[in-house]
């Protein structure tokens, strides 16, 4: 190659590094730019967030804390809407939408989180995760940070990610409920049933364990599953749970190819029998793995029929909803969104 076409194509070379770089600082202060403009932002003109909080689980300041996030980062006060015994959030989440909402922030336990979706399943308006709970499970499957200040941020800046959700009728009911981890009937509903809230808030997670050893001692019974169109299957079981997600305090996965977004419902049946028996299924629990003890039996639907000779305790997303004959379920995929990290650039936990 001639001498000349060296210099030409070093001239080439250099004249795209000045542009490239001239670029991004045009592009970095554009930004900028935008950013400054929006904190600026007449009050009217930034985007509302809404806070559905359990004013059970949380500290004094949270409020402030949660505020200074908000107009930190350009968006309007957000709106305060607290739970009551007599609505767990689904009628504030639903207050939060009607009066313009931008994304609606659950803060609180599991049941906060649940309640809060069935508002917002369908609706297309993002949910933010504050996780101020004992178990946390939705927010620990999909990564949200558990600090306050850095989930608030995801809730407000994160990524929408679109997610199933679970239907469920509970006794022939005209009305479904929503569920996002998992329902189900027997011993596990039992141990949310007998798990007092002033013991979770002295000892956090052990409560469930304490209630677990007391709980082992009941005794099989006998259910028929269907599962979408087949034939029913009779069990004997100690405990039937059905999954949108299979995760577990502590991070025991108890259903390993549960997806909070393949659209379909994980369903495990355990029937143990004694205390070697329980040990074996905590053993195949611990080890993640679908086989391995004949008492775990494991399946994958879009919908499930549970049928319980005799009444069970029951629960949804871990809230105890008192004794069942009858539970339907079925997965409607995609319904829900909700504000997760940037998996480029994850926040700290």
């Amino acid at each position: 190659m001639p001498a000349e076409w060296w210099f030409v194509a070093l001239a080439v070379l250099v004249a795209v590094l000045v542009l490239g770089t001239v670029a991004f600082v045009i592009g970095r202060e554009r930004r900028a730019v935008a950013a400054q403009d929006r904190l600026q932002a007449e009050e009217e003109d930034r985007p509302v967030p809404a806070v559905v909080v359990n004013p059970t689980k949380i500290e004094n300041g949270t409020r402030d804390r949660i505020a200074s996030v908000c107009t930190g980062l350009g968006w309007a006060e957000p709106l305060w809407i607290e739970t009551t015994v007599d609505d767990p959030g689904t009628g504030q989440a639903q207050d939060a939408v009607d009066k313009g909402a931008d994304v609606v922030l659950a803060c609180g336990g599991d049941g906060t989180v649940r309640a809060v979706a069935e508002a917002l399943a369908g609706t297309g308006v993002a949910m933010g995760l504050v996780p101020q709970g004992t178990g946390n499970l939705l927010a620990k499957t999909l990564g949200t940070p558990l600090e306050l200040v850095a989930a608030v941020r995801v809730a407000l800046t994160g990524d929408d990610r679109p997610i199933d959700v679970g239907r469920i009728r509970v006794d022939g009911a005209e009305d479904e409920r929503v569920f996002l981890v998992m329902a189900g009937t027997g011993f596990d509903a039992a141990i949310m049933e007998n798990t007092p809230e002033g013991l979770k808030s002295r000892v956090g997670p052990l409560a469930y364990v304490v209630s677990g050893l007391r709980a082992m001692r009941g005794r099989r019974t006998r259910v028929t599953l269907t599962f979408d169109d087949g034939e029913p299957m009779r069990r004997r079981t100690r405990t039937v749970l059905v999954g949108n997600s299979g995760t577990l305090l502590g991070g025991l996965v108890l259903m390993p190819k549960a997806e909070i977004d393949d659209g379909r419902l994980d369903i495990v049946n355990i029937a143990p029998t004694g205390l070697a028996g329980w040990v074996a299924v905590a053993a195949r629990i611990a080890s993640r793995k679908r086989r391995g003890h004949e008492r775990v039996e494991h399946w994958q639907a879009t919908s499930i029929v549970i049928e319980a000779d005799e009444p069970q305790p029951s629960q949804i997303d871990g809230d105890p909803i008192g004794e069942a004959s009858e539970l339907r379920m079925r997965i409607e995929p995609g319904a829900l969104v909700v504000r997760v990290a940037d998996l480029a650039d994850p926040p700290e936990s």
